[in-house]
């Protein structure tokens, strides 16, 4: 048998899994890494790499947050004033309203442009020492009234009660005696502002009471009217 020719140079095929890696395999903290040192740098995005990108994107405005995108700006404006016009119509409806039913209210009280007779209920104070709600300064014998605060704040133009419209004018009051067998009558001058009484009642000096009724009556019912 022959011999085997021995090979000269003999190749050594290096196997993949003897063959040393480069890389560093990563570690088990690799993955929690918040310092990002990477050593791959990112690539930077200039403004000119994507120009086409940047002329189709749609231009964004303040107010786009508030109008939705299917909404336009002029039916945004048509909503807004016709909103607006329903909101003044309203507000004239409503002073006009209640313009109404304050004058219909006033129209019911014993104002003095009202030329009725008036029926309610007598009672009398003590006017003094010192000043009425119209500034004068009166006593129990004066032929004064004062009359009901719902009469007096109807007609009232400022804060100062001295300015009251009703203050210095003249009502006849007029009643039916029983005892006495006839009526008696009596002018008064209106000086002050009654905040027990109702509209129709009359709250008046002792002096002026007691032509009508007797003081132990403290109320009694009568009727009066506005002289001017």
């Amino acid at each position: 048998m022959a011999a085997a020719t021995p090979i000269a140079n003999p190749v050594h095929e290096t196997l993949e899994w003897e063959t040393p890696s480069t890389s560093k395999k990563p570690g088990i903290w690799s993955k929690y890494n918040i310092f990002n040192t990477s050593s791959k740098p990112q690539p930077a995005v200039t403004k000119d790499e994507h120009p086409a990108a940047e002329l189709n994107a749609p231009e964004h405005r303040s107010s786009d947050r508030f109008v939705p995108h299917w909404t336009s700006r002029k039916t945004c404006c048509y909503a807004l004033a016709t909103l607006l016009v329903l909101v003044v119509i309203l507000a004239l409806g409503l002073g006009i309203g209640l313009g109404l039913h304050k004058g219909k209210k006033h129209k019911n009280l014993p104002l003095p442009n009202n030329t009725g007779i008036f029926t309610g209920d007598l009672t009398y104070y003590s006017p003094g020492p010192g000043y009425g709600a119209c500034g004068y300064e009166n006593s129990s014998k004066d032929s004064i009234c004062a009359v009901s605060h719902i009469v007096w704040d109807a007609v009232s133009t400022s804060s100062n009660p001295n300015a009251n419209p009703l203050c210095g004018k003249k009502i006849r009051i007029n009643r039916y005696d029983a005892v006495k067998g006839g009526n008696s009558s009596v002018d008064v001058m209106v000086v002050d502002r009654c905040t027990g009484c109702q509209p129709d009642d009359l709250d008046l000096s002792l002096s002026v009471f007691t032509d009508l009724a007797e003081e132990s009556s403290g109320r009694v019912v009568g009727s009066w009217a506005w002289l001017n």
